[in-house]
């Protein structure tokens, strides 16, 4: 650029311009030019003055981004980990999880609102829908879909849903599937009482957990059973597929004593003496066990075999009356028509069961084998005693209580 002469002699002293100080204010202008080209005039000067910088400026401009993961559109998503939401330049207003069902998957932020994470996996086989709102954004939506698992198994419990029992039944659960990981399904299981008691499983096998308090329960408790097996891995690749509450109910405390010495049956209920019953149990090649044993089946009518229980062909009657299992191995209390009415209270002649005399048909209402049936439930107690053989296994029908409340804790998972 080109400067024009300035006589020296016609400038006030004030006014004089050395050729320095021209070059000096020449040299502002491309810096000038520059901040020009970086940024408006005003964020210059509101940098010159204490201002936000121009750099800083950019930065509060970026718009929030939300990362989801499963990511946005994913059709077979991992259910085995847990749902993250995340948030980059911003934080969270809110985030929510809802899933086909109508289920909503709950969760938490950590401290700078920056990242939600769910409390639990996803389950699978479900579609999910994340709507998640950045502060002073607008709202991000994503949907994904778990896989299905490959291969399930189930637990089947005893008692039924909404049933009322005596006072020795316990909740007993067997699984179609062997359990590796017996303390991920125990845990995945709770039964809770009211009133409220203790209750601790016990796993004897792979397939059965059973749960009772330390003494029997008492009457009138209600009972929940809450199951929240849904993708709990029982063993590698074979995930549990039930989420349900179900409840039962105790009826009153009847509990009977056979005393295979005296060939007696004392039945009492809520402590006080209901009848006595005269009885014949097991002969001295067939010996009756001993021990606790809870009525696990009730039949008015029922086929008995002695094949079926390893004696061959001794007998086969097609109308046992009034027959209530006591093992799964083939002991019951029941009715007994072909006897003569002298054996009962004076010999044991049967093949291991208990018995009462009886009529056939099992209609006949005055007869004892008919009057115990009839005010006998599931669930109820009956104890053999002196019968000269061992106490039968706890886990032959369910019998859990000959086991000592020390021993029955040492075979819970948790």
């Amino acid at each position: 650029m080109g400067v024009s002469h300035i006589s020296n002699r016609s400038e006030k002293p004030s006014e004089r311009w050395s050729r320095r100080g021209i070059l000096t204010v020449l040299g502002v202008v491309p810096a000038a030019v520059l901040t020009g080209c970086s940024g408006s005039a005003g964020a210059a000067e509101s940098a010159s003055s204490g201002g936000v910088s121009a750099t800083a400026s950019v930065k509060a401009a970026k718009t929030p981004t939300v990362t989801v993961s499963p990511a946005d559109g994913t059709k077979k998503a991992d259910f085995s980990a847990p749902v993250t939401v995340t948030v980059a330049d911003g934080t969270f207003a809110t985030v929510k999880v809802t899933g086909n069902d109508g289920s909503t998957l709950a969760g938490t932020f950590n401290a700078a609102k920056t990242k939600w994470t769910s409390t639990k996996n996803p389950y699978s086989g479900t579609k999910y829908t994340v709507d998640a709102q950045a502060q002073g954004a607008a709202a991000k939506t994503a949907t994904f879909t778990t896989k299905s698992p490959g291969e399930t198994f189930v637990g089947y419990f005893t008692p039924e849903a909404n049933s009322t029992s005596g006072v020795g039944m316990p909740v007993s659960i067997n699984f179609t599937h062997a359990v590796k990981d017996r303390a991920a399904v125990q845990k995945a299981i709770t039964v809770t009482a009211e009133p409220a008691v203790e209750v601790v499983g016990h796993w004897f096998s792979d397939t059965r957990l059973d749960f009772r308090p330390e003494t029997y329960w008492a009457a009138g408790t209600k009972i929940t059973l809450s199951l929240r097996l849904k993708d709990v891995e029982g063993q590698d690749g074979i995930y549990g597929i039930q989420s349900k509450d179900v409840t039962f109910h105790i009826g009153r405390a009847q509990i009977s004593t056979v005393d295979l010495s005296s060939k007696e049956m004392v039945v009492k209920r809520d402590g006080k003496t209901l009848a006595t019953y005269p009885v014949s149990g097991g002969n001295a090649q067939h010996t009756t066990w001993s021990g606790i044993m809870v009525i696990s089946e009730r039949f008015k009518q029922t086929r008995m075999e002695s094949s079926t229980v390893g004696l061959g062909d001794e007998y086969d009657i097609s109308d046992v009356p009034h027959a209530q299992r006591l093992t799964t191995s083939g002991t019951f209390v029941h009715g007994n028509y072909w006897a003569s009415t002298a054996v009962f209270g004076h010999e044991n002649t049967s093949h291991g069961c208990v018995g009462l005399h009886d009529a056939k048909g099992a209609n006949n209402t005055s007869v004892a084998g008919y009057k115990f049936y009839d005010s006998s439930m599931l669930g109820d107690v009956v104890i053999v005693k002196n019968s000269g053989d061992k106490t039968v296994a706890a886990d032959n029908g369910l019998n859990g209580w000959n086991l000592s409340w020390a021993d029955w804790k040492a075979g819970s998972a948790v």
